[in-house]
């Protein structure tokens, strides 16, 4: 039994930066596909912070597109990779001084380019764009408040809404951004 696990584990190691997410540079050594924790947190830290928004809940990626940290590896508008400058198929290493945020699709377009420049970048951005009440309400639907400068709320608990409890949090429960009047439509 141990010969077959062991045929089998060479006949995968054929290919270790799929298999293990790891590759072998000029020198024979395993260097890593994939970034690490540290490496993503410089990363995130790196990008350019979202005016007047929670600098660890929002960034601009290097299109300038708006991306929300809890996004990470999904597709949408939203959603973030992150990506390797020169890519790791040309050796480029996943180090954070070789790593930026891309939106999904900006990533996904670049793919294995090296040297693409912001105003290429931005011609692969997803074309949807959000206004700061709908940022304010996506937050609230992931995070269950908003922090904001001067606009900081959190959810309030069925339990509050019923008039079961009051909460003793601080921070006061959000009311949602529109008023009835915006919520009619037009014709």
């Amino acid at each position: 039994m141990s010969t077959s696990s062991s045929s089998s584990s060479s006949s995968s190691s054929s290919s270790p930066h799929r298999s293990r997410g790891h590759s072998k540079n000029s020198s024979g050594e395993e260097r890593p596909r994939f970034f690490d924790s540290k490496a993503k947190n410089k990363c995130w830290a790196n990008a350019k912070i979202v005016p007047g928004r929670h600098p660890e809940r929002w960034r601009e990626d290097a299109a300038g597109n708006i991306v929300c940290k809890r996004f990470c590896n999904c597709q949408g508008c939203l959603c973030f990779e992150y990506d390797h400058i020169v890519p790791f198929s040309k050796g480029g290493e996943s180090t954070y001084d070789n790593c930026q945020i891309l939106q999904t699709r900006v990533n996904r377009y670049k793919s294995d380019k090296d040297n693409v420049d912001p105003t290429q970048l931005k011609g692969y951005s997803c074309d949807v764009k959000f206004t700061d009440k709908e940022l304010d309400i996506i937050e609230m639907a992931v995070y269950g408040d908003v922090i904001r400068p001067g606009n900081q709320c959190r959810c309030r608990t069925i339990a509050e809404m019923l008039g079961q409890y009051k909460s003793k949090d601080h921070l006061a429960a959000c009311k949602l951004p529109y008023n009835d009047e915006s919520l009619q439509q037009t014709t």
